[in-house]
């Protein structure tokens, strides 16, 4: 078994642990309260357990207000139709209607099974209002209490993010290594997969966090993988130029020289100021040089130059985030 089924396994039963842990406070919870369908607390705390602080919240809300209509509902529908399964039946019809329709999909199995007790009591009555209230209660509340030990895991975040930096640190080193090469039958795209693959990895690392942090509103893990997504695809439009260069004119060692001085400087709180200086005299350079004696000299030093612009919008989106995250960097 591999490390990461090991880790993978090793969720499962902790969250198998957690969800049976709660199921069983809940319906205890429900028994020292006297209330009638105990069982069914320990039901809605299992579907109200998510995984992550904000989707458990959400869930609540969503089913909170979703019992509220279907108190309304079938009260109606019992009230004109009778206590029978054919009002149940006409309730089913119009709750589910109105859940599918406000988004509230989940709240209609849970929210129904509260609902069939005041068909077995063949009654509507404050007193098994409240009990269905208070099994609402105490089964959501244990759903999100479970919950609260849930924690950002920064330290994933920075191991997986680390992982997309050294990929694409990799892809700029191969870049520069290939620019000076005039055959590039052995340079294939075969990085921007791996990177590809670690950009979602951290991304859904950075979402899981986001979603685990009720009070802080920040966003800097999705943006910084937002941003080297973006950067990604420049590369791949970069990657494409350069296999276009079928010779290599006088000006693609200062071009292949700038892909190094990206790597010498790639580090996170690098606000690449520098960089967009130096980039910005070599274009200047490449425009008052003489014009190109041949057309395949013309072509590949056109592609050089939009290899540069491409760059420019590389270094560009990096120089944003870092203005922008300063203080949290």
């Amino acid at each position: 078994m591999s490390a990461i089924e090991k880790v993978i396994k090793g969720f499962y039963v902790a969250k198998a642990f957690k969800t049976a842990l709660a199921a069983v406070l809940s319906i205890l919870t429900a028994n020292l309260l006297g209330l009638n369908y105990a069982v069914t607390a320990g039901i809605i705390t299992v579907l109200s357990i998510q995984n992550t602080k904000r989707e458990t919240l959400r869930t609540a809300e969503n089913r909170g207000l979703a019992f509220l209509c279907a108190l309304i509902i079938s009260f109606m529908c019992y009230k004109i139709f009778g206590f029978s399964v054919g009002a149940f039946v006409i309730y089913l019809f119009f709750f589910s209607f109105l859940c599918l329709n406000a988004g509230w999909g989940e709240a209609i199995a849970m929210d129904s099974v509260l609902i069939s007790h005041f068909l077995t009591e063949q009654c509507f009555d404050r007193q098994i209002i409240l009990n269905e209230l208070l099994l609402f209660v105490v089964g959501t509340a244990f759903g999100i209490l479970i919950n609260i030990h849930l924690r950002k895991r920064e330290d994933e975040f920075e191991r997986l993010s680390r992982q997309v930096d050294d990929e694409i640190k990799g892809i700029i080193h191969r870049m520069a290594e290939n620019l000076r090469r005039e055959d590039k039958t052995e340079y294939h795209a075969d990085c921007f997969v791996r990177l590809e693959d670690k950009i979602r990895a951290a991304k859904e690392c950075a979402l899981r966090n986001w979603n685990n942090t009720i009070l802080s509103q920040s966003s800097y893990e999705l943006d910084y993988i937002r941003m080297r997504e973006n950067q990604s695809r420049v590369l791949i439009n970069i990657y494409k130029s350069i296999v276009m260069i079928n010779m290599l004119p006088a000006q693609i060692i200062q071009v292949a020289n700038f892909f190094d001085k990206i790597e010498e400087q790639y580090h996170r709180d690098n606000d690449v100021r520098e960089l967009l200086n130096i980039l910005e005299k070599t274009l200047l350079n490449m425009k008052s040089e003489k014009l190109p004696e041949n057309r395949e000299e013309f072509e590949a030093r056109a592609v050089l130059f939009y290899t540069l612009k491409q760059l420019d919008e590389f270094l560009i989106l990096k120089n944003q985030f870092v203005v922008k995250y300063r203080e949290e960097m």
